[in-house]
């Protein structure tokens, strides 16, 4: 196992928080719905390979208590031998991690050298 500084984890950290922060900024920018665009009614997240939240941009939190779930929910649906690198999953059943239905997340396995390592997750409402 590698040994991190503490100067090494907060670049780390801090480098994570803004991933998930500019997936939410070209959420806004690129949204039809003014929910998403003018309310800021969404938010991005990252997760491990065990759909842990390592990383969330300061949106909405039900949002992001939720999502782990959701990811979950979507990983077991689909089957995790089944995840392919560039696809992208999408839910919004209330009972199976998420909010209500308006909600809608959308998860993209994040694969490093063939191997899965993470999940990139948006949930926004329309």
């Amino acid at each position: 196992m590698t040994k991190f500084s503490l100067i090494e984890v907060q670049v780390i950290n801090q480098a994570l928080k803004n991933v998930a922060l500019e997936t939410g900024i070209v959420l806004q920018n690129s949204a039809f719905s003014p929910n998403i665009r003018e309310r800021l009614d969404f938010s991005s997240a990252i997760l491990d390979s065990e759909c842990r939240l390592v990383a969330q941009a300061e949106h909405i939190p039900v949002h992001l208590g939720a999502m782990p779930e959701s990811v979950k929910c979507i990983v077991s649906y689909i089957g995790l031998d089944n995840l392919l690198e560039g696809d992208i999953y999408i839910g919004n059943n209330p009972y199976h991690g998420g909010t209500h239905l308006p909600d809608i997340t959308v998860v993209k396995p994040i694969f490093y050298q063939q191997q899965l390592v993470g999940y990139i997750a948006n949930r926004c409402h329309h």
